[in-house]
């Protein structure tokens, strides 16, 4: 054996070719299907072909024995016992490059957009590589997202992990798409995943438009696409922001939903026969969504960072969601959003009672921490005591805070509303709420 011969490839990161390795289709369950006569691991692609239709890819997802479970990327039609099941890829990679900025491109990164397929110039591990915790640069840079309510009451930092949860039709999309046009970032990476169809054409042509989309990435996944394809959608998505910040960039994650992506994780787990447990998710899916949100962040001695903000359903308008849980666990803060207000004609709909920047502090002088702490103590109590003032049942004079909270009401509201085409900067967003407070 030639032995600097195999250390240069082991520096270069060049994997041989693997030999050729078939197998044949032995049954179908479900949503999976199941080879035998094939040694993959799992993760990898194979290519099942059948001489009377075009044939499909699938991804490894399990095995028992000398049996594995597949699951196809599309609609697995003429697929039948015998079919030949040959691998492709031993590991789950992509390609990316500067080519694929201002382009729609599906899971596998190929084009949406009707255009050539990007030039590439890296093919790496959709997994990531994770950074040691010691070797991340801290959050010390505030993020101007253009939304004053979240500029001067919930200030986020660059390389912060922030959640957007709500119930569904609260405005979490168009809160997204306020903070995609305004955020000032050098790249942005947008994975929708799990989404109706119509939603990914009017995202990107009416909240991105031409500029936006000049600037950004899109990673599109609708809900009819197959589980393996969504989750690889998003794999690829966090990827494609892993790349553009080691390169020194600011990254502006944007993922709608998570809710989606634990969906999906849990119809692979199920179909591969892992017990359900709490609503029905496997254990993968809690394993799978802190994975996620940790390659986002500060990169290694604070070289590039990656803002991810995730959008969560709370289904029925449940806090105690399990995916609402395991998200809020691990992110460096949440926005939520509420009915109430947004029934009540107040966009964003933003709850100050749920919502926290867990870096606030590090990011803002004392002097507007307090100024916004008391803003939020203020609003909290009038929400509070909301049914007592509005029967007569509150007497002036019991509570001066409340008194206080009750005389700035409407400039609070005033201040806590703002418009799909309005932006705040930091300048502004003081000026205004000094003006309150």
């Amino acid at each position: 054996m030639n032995f600097s011969k195999v250390v240069d490839d082991l520096c270069t990161g060049y994997v041989p070719p693997l030999p050729e390795q078939t197998g044949t289709l032995v049954r179908v369950v479900g949503m999976t299907l199941e080879a035998r006569g094939i040694l993959a691991p799992v993760g990898a692609l194979c290519r099942v072909e059948s001489s009377a239709h075009e044939g499909f890819d699938a991804e490894v997802v399990g095995f028992h024995d000398q049996v594995l479970s597949l699951m196809p990327f599309t609609d697995p039609s003429g697929a039948h016992p015998g079919a030949r099941v040959r691998l492709i890829s031993a590991t789950a990679k992509a390609s990316v490059g500067n080519a694929q900025m201002g382009r729609v491109l599906d899971g596998l990164g190929r084009p949406l957009d009707g255009r050539p397929a990007p030039a590439t110039e890296k093919l790496l591990g959709l997994q990531g590589l994770m950074i040691n915790p010691m070797e991340r640069g801290p959050i010390r840079a505030p993020l101007d997202v253009g939304v004053k309510t979240i500029n001067g009451l919930l200030t986020l930092g660059c390389g912060q992990r922030i959640g957007l949860m709500a119930g569904s039709g609260v405005g979490k999309s168009v809160l997204l798409g306020m903070m995609t046009k305004y955020t000032e970032a050098d790249v942005v990476v947008i994975g929708l995943i799990g989404e109706r169809g119509r939603e990914v054409k009017e995202f990107i042509t009416d909240t991105l438009g031409e500029s936006g989309l000049s600037k950004s990435i899109v990673i599109a996944s609708p809900a009819n696409e197959s589980p393996v394809l969504r989750l690889r959608a998003t794999m690829l998505a966090h990827l494609i922001a892993e790349y553009w910040r080691d390169q020194g960039k600011n990254v502006l994650l944007l993922m709608d939903s998570m809710t989606r992506v634990a969906h999906a994780q849990r119809e692979i787990g199920l179909a591969v026969g892992e017990p359900p447990t709490t609503k029905g998710y496997p254990p993968s899916v809690f394993a799978l969504l802190p994975k996620l949100i940790e390659r986002s962040g500060v990169g290694r001695h604070g070289h590039g960072s990656i803002t991810a903000i995730y959008t969560v359903l709370a289904e029925g308008d449940d806090r105690s969601d399990p995916i609402v849980d395991i998200t809020r666990a691990s992110l460096d803060g949440q926005v939520m959003l509420s009915r109430d207000l947004a029934d009540a004609a107040i966009y964003p709909a933003i709850d100050l009672t749920g919502s926290v920047s867990r870096v606030m502090n590090q990011l803002v002088t004392p002097e507007k921490l307090h100024r916004a702490n008391h803003f939020r103590r203020l609003w909290t109590l009038y929400q509070q005591n909301r049914d007592l003032i509005q029967v007569g049942a509150y007497e002036k004079g019991t509570n001066p805070e409340l008194d206080e909270a009750i005389q700035k009401r409407a400039a609070m509201e005033q201040f806590m509303r703002q418009d799909y085409a309005e932006r705040f900067d930091y300048a502004a967003t003081e000026r205004l709420l000094m003006g309150v407070v």
